[in-house]
C-alpha cells in the first residue's frame, strides 16, 4: 500500500480559516503551560529569549526549513503548514510522516523524554488539522526529544481531542477579553524567558492596566484623529 499523499498547500485556503482571527497552534501549548505566558506572546506580541528558547531554536533549524523526502512506503514533509477551518487554527508541523496508515505528526522538543500534557495538546491540534486537510485519520503522533534522541508516542484519543477543543475555546475567550491573566508565580516562572516582562512577584494591583491605557489604544472611537 502506498503512503498517504501530503496535502497541497494553498496560501489563500489557509488564510480563509473560520473566525475573525485564527489561533496559532503553538498558543495552545503556551496556554496549557501558563495562560499569562500565552497572552504576553499571542495577545501583546511580547517575546524574549533565554537559554532554553535559544536551544529550542537551534534544535528546530532543520525542521523549520520546508523540505520533503520519499522512502519506501513513507513520505516525509518538514515545516508543513497546517490549518483547520472547523477549529480556526493555523500553524506548522515540524515533521509529518505520511504512511499507509495516514499522517503521523512529529513535534521536536529540547531536552530529554518526559510526560507533559502541554506538548500532547499541541500535537493533538496538529493531528486534527491534518485529518481535516487530508481526509485521513491521524490516530497517533509523537514528540521527539533532542536531548535523549527518543520519541514519546501519543494517542490522539477522544480525551485528548476534547482537551484540544476546550483549550482552543479558552484561548479564544482570553484573546477576545483583551485581559492579561494573573501570573502563576510558582516554579514554572524560574525558567520562563518572559520572567522579567511578566514580573510575577509584583502584586496584581500594580500590574493591572489603568483605565486610561485602554482608552489610549482604543481605535474604535471615530472621534479620535489618528
Amino acid at each position: 500500500m502506498q503512503p498517504a499523499s501530503p496535502p497541497a498547500f494553498d496560501d489563500e485556503t489557509a488564510g480563509d480559516v473560520a473566525g475573525p482571527q485564527p489561533i496559532m497552534i503553538s498558543a495552545l501549548e503556551h496556554y496549557s503551560y501558563c495562560p499569562r505566558q500565552c497572552a504576553l506572546i499571542h495577545q501583546e506580541s511580547t517575546f524574549t529569549d533565554n537559554i532554553h528558547t535559544v536551544r529550542g531554536r537551534l534544535v528546530h533549524e532543520r525542521v523549520d526549513l520546508p523540505d520533503h523526502e520519499t522512502r519506501p512506503r513513507l513520505h516525509i514533509e518538514r515545516a508543513l503548514p497546517l490549518w483547520s477551518h472547523r477549529l480556526g487554527l493555523v500553524g506548522r508541523a515540524d515533521v509529518v510522516e505520511f504512511t499507509e496508515h495516514g499522517p503521523y505528526p512529529v513535534e521536536y522538543k529540547v531536552g530529554k523524554k518526559r510526560r507533559w500534557d502541554h506538548e500532547a495538546i499541541q500535537l493533538g491540534a496538529q493531528a486534527l488539522c491534518l485529518e481535516e486537510m487530508t481526509g485521513q485519520p491521524a490516530p497517533r503522533g509523537a514528540v521527539y526529544y533532542y536531548g535523549s534522541r527518543r520519541r514519546r508516542e501519543i494517542a490522539i484519543d477522544a480525551a485528548l481531542r476534547r482537551q484540544v477543543e476546550e483549550t482552543v475555546e479558552a484561548v479564544r475567550d482570553m484573546l477576545a477579553s483583551e485581559q492579561l491573566p494573573p501570573p502563576a508565580n510558582d516554579a514554572r516562572c524560574r525558567e520562563c524567558s518572559l520572567l522579567d516582562v511578566c514580573m510575577p512577584d509584583l502584586p496584581e494591583r500594580h500590574i493591572r492596566r489603568p483605565s486610561w491605557w485602554r482608552a489610549l489604544y482604543d481605535t474604535s472611537d471615530p472621534n479620535i484623529d489618528r
